[in-house]
């Protein structure tokens, strides 16, 4: 493993620091921009493990990348014309975060997640096999784990404060939370960049089962996807050669991590137990992969 493409955790003294998300460093450049961090920190069960993933933080941000100008036409994102150069002064610096670090626009973000489900997994399927609904929509019956939907659906969530997981809610919640009208346009733009995504990845040999995006405003209430866009943190990738309805398929994310935790006599809380360097070296090959096979031509 090579530090030197290791990043934990930033420290930028000519910028005042907003916030330490679980793997995004937020700092203020001015009343309109923002320089958002993408380290190599790794968080499982909601924990921060103690070891980050080599080269994790610039695989996230080329995918985020990606997909922001893939989908430009669909919806305006955080990108500004700025660079890392252009608000750190100390080269040093510049040279760690030019590859994982982006200025952004300053946006007010709105207070849900934009979950979408194209397939029937995780607390999707915990759902449906409780109340034979997701987020209070209702499905056919028999129904299996990993199933694909027979249609897409838009499942959002309400952001939690920092250490608290979030809560699945109904569209009418998101109707009381942000209006009608904001609302619509939210679900209608997750679900158009959701089937566009699945669409482009499937001709790659990936299936991406569900995602969640952020947005964010400006003053003038004019809408903008923010933080991260279809990445393996963000989203479940499973590879269309490992694919079976009926089982929880293996993903491009941190999987071999969750699998070694399973492993151990650790109750999920903080702190998070250390990782051999063999399992983040197979996590960082896993990102790569996904990286590769979403953006090469």
């Amino acid at each position: 493993m090579n530090t030197a493409d290791v990043l934990f955790e930033t420290a930028i003294p000519e910028l005042p620091l907003i916030g330490r998300g679980k793997v995004r460093d937020i700092y203020s450049v001015d009343d309109d921009h923002l320089l958002m961090v993408t380290t190599d920190r790794l968080s499982a069960y909601d924990v921060v493990m103690p070891d980050p993933v080599p080269g994790k933080g610039e695989i996230l941000t080329r995918i985020s990348l990606f997909w922001f100008h893939m989908m430009s036409d669909i919806i305006d994102n955080q990108l500004t014309d700025l660079t890392v150069a252009d608000v750190v002064r100390d080269t040093q610096l510049q040279a760690q975060l030019k590859n994982r670090a982006l200025v952004v626009k300053r946006l007010k973000p709105l207070p849900i997640e934009a979950v979408v489900r194209g397939y029937l997994i995780g607390s999707g399927w915990q759902d449906y096999q409780d109340t034979g609904q997701v987020c209070g929509i209702d499905l056919p019956k028999g129904l299996q784990q990993a199933e694909k939907l027979p249609k897409t659906l838009f499942t959002p969530a309400y952001k939690a404060e920092a250490g608290a997981h979030d809560e699945n809610i109904n569209f009418e919640k998101v109707i009381e939370l942000v209006g009608e009208k904001l609302a619509t346009q939210v679900r209608d733009i997750s679900i158009r960049i959701y089937e566009r995504a699945a669409a482009y990845a499937l001709e790659r040999g990936i299936i991406i089962a569900d995602t969640k995006f952020e947005f964010g405003q400006d003053q003038q209430g004019r809408l903008y996807i923010i933080d991260e866009a279809l990445t393996p943190d963000s989203s479940r990738f499973w590879p269309v050669d490992g694919y079976e309805v009926g089982i929880s398929p293996p993903s491009f994310d941190k999987q071999f991590v969750r699998d070694y935790l399973e492993t151990l006599d650790w109750d999920k809380t903080a702190p998070g137990p250390d990782l051999p360097a063999a399992i983040l070296e197979k996590t960082a090959a896993k990102y790569n992969e996904a990286l590769q096979r979403m953006t090469n031509p």
